[in-house]
């Protein structure tokens, strides 16, 4: 405990904490921004901690990294565009609940619980670094698969009412990703020899073009003007939006997602795109009252932002103690520990031990900061909608551009989003759900590649899974969710009939 103290004064020694303080800042413009992130922030200015002491330089890093992943929630609910990856589910209640006039409950629920979560993340870091790295080990090919096929069973519950189209969704979703060269022989396939596809189709530009488009062209033919009405509609329309009461009914649905997400984030390789999206679909199939979701209520916006910014501290933890990057964002922090000529792995905690514990503070004090930012830009933030959309949509438009293009500096991300921008509007037109294609999408590679190598390592028996434990266990949820859903869908279809009779 002295040591996390001491960590936290270290934050506060000097320039430290202006930058980090212009670090959150700079993170939430990032995160808001569709197409922008974290991991581009940090790649901008990671040359400029090169003249700085490494302390300085983390808690910097650090502040980008908590700015850009809790900023996403600000497009994601104001104009149902997410800025991140890691902000998609937001989008599902974020929006709905700003068009019905409770912007401030929106905004504050995600800002909120976007502190929560870290804070749950970073508590884990900290107590159980060292014994979940350990854990992370014994994850092999096939439990990686068993999880891998365990989400995308989480399809049918984010295939709304019709469970054919929803299917048919996530279906589309693996397809999109199976463009490029494969995972394990690396033999290109539906590229139609341009090798602009080798790499297949880019996440940023993929998720953004599907969401942002569709919201631009529905605001073209003025379908999408019921956002410009009262944004802070009910009984608690200051502070965060919301009662003591309505938070503590989350607290369920909280630890339910905050567990997900730092799972998720202690995985190699998976990170807060997917945490979100599967905590969303979690709390969902867990709920007393599921035909809600996607309507405006708090329990989605809660789901998405706890698991998002918990994966944060959860995909810290292979990286500092075995020197793994979790995500992208903590790939992009291990070039900094090389720069620093710093080796991450279990060794760090007695070698760099303040270095250590200063990343620990840096994390809680940036949430601070955090909060405290996103709590007086609400007002700022729900000002955007007061401004005419044929100025406002233009202007997103353009930044969506600039976003994908600053993925890889490649024009052929600009043409992926106007893809499947109109990509998205077909689906939009004939009633297909998004949620599932994003799944699919985001889990197909996972899913192909670990599919390939269990086949490999087995010899194609599938008795192997009842000597792996773990994966046992998911592929077990698995059948359970399947059962439980096709069950669900009778009755429902029978209740419906007994109605018409």
């Amino acid at each position: 405990m002295s040591m996390l103290l001491q960590g936290i004064i270290n934050c506060f020694s000097g320039i430290t904490f202006p930058l980090m303080i212009f670090g959150v800042a700079v993170g939430i413009i990032f995160g808001a921004i569709p197409g922008l992130n974290a991991s581009i922030a940090i790649a901008l200015f990671l040359p400029l901690t090169y003249t700085m002491n490494p302390i300085t330089a983390f808690a910097f890093l650090v502040a980008l990294h908590i700015g850009g992943v809790s900023g996403g929630l600000v497009s994601a609910c104001l104009i149902n565009i997410p800025g991140t990856s890691s902000s998609v589910a937001t989008t599902f209640d974020g929006s709905p609940m700003v068009k019905a006039g409770y912007g401030r409950k929106a905004l504050g629920t995600g800002t909120v619980f976007s502190f929560f979560g870290t804070i749950f993340g970073v508590l884990c870091l900290i107590g159980f670094a060292p014994l979940l790295a350990k854990f992370a080990l014994k994850f092999g090919v096939y439990e990686y698969l068993a999880i891998a096929i365990f989400s995308l069973s989480l399809i049918s519950v984010l295939a709304g009412k019709d469970m054919v189209k929803g299917l048919l969704a996530g279906l589309i979703g693996i397809l999109v990703a199976m463009v490029g060269v494969a995972p394990v022989d690396g033999f290109a396939r539906f590229t139609f020899g341009n090798h602009a596809l080798d790499g297949g189709f880019s996440l940023v530009p993929t998720l953004v073009g599907m969401f942002a488009i569709p919201e631009i062209v529905k605001s073209a033919q003025g379908k999408n003007n019921a956002t410009v009405i009262s944004l802070s509609k009910g009984e608690h329309s200051r502070g965060f939006g919301f009662s003591l009461k309505e938070m503590f009914a989350q607290t369920k649905n909280f630890l339910l997602s905050a567990a997900i997400g730092t799972g998720i984030g202690i995985l190699p390789g998976i990170g807060g795109g997917t945490s979100n999206i599967l905590a969303y679909a979690t709390c969902k199939r867990v709920s007393k009252h599921p035909e809600k979701y996607g309507t405006g209520i708090m329990d989605g916006i809660v789901a998405s932002e706890s698991a998002n910014n918990a994966t944060i501290g959860g995909a810290f933890i292979p990286l500092l103690a075995l020197g793994i990057p979790g995500d992208v964002i903590t790939a992009v922090l291990l070039g900094a520990f090389t720069i620093n000529g710093i080796a991450p792995g279990p060794q760090i905690f007695e070698t760099h031990t303040v270095l250590v514990y200063t990343i620990f503070g840096a994390l809680l004090v940036a949430n601070l900061i955090m909060l405290i930012l996103e709590y007086f830009g609400i007002n700022v933030f729900v000002k955007i909608l007061k401004i005419p959309q044929h100025i406002l949509m233009p202007f997103i438009m353009v930044l969506c551009c600039v976003g994908a293009y600053s993925v890889s500096n490649n024009i052929f991300d600009v043409y992926t989003l106007l893809g499947f921008g109109l990509l998205g509007l077909i689906l939009q037109k004939f009633e297909f759900p998004r949620p599932p294609i994003v799944l699919g999408f985001v889990l197909a590679e996972m899913f192909e590649k670990n599919l390939r190598r269990t086949i490999q390592f087995s010899k194609g028996k599938i008795s192997v899974f009842l000597t792996r434990p773990i994966a046992l266990v998911f592929l077990v949820l698995t059948i359970l969710i399947l059962l439980v859903t096709v069950i669900s869908q009778v009755r429902g279809r029978k209740e419906k009939f007994d109605d018409d009779v």
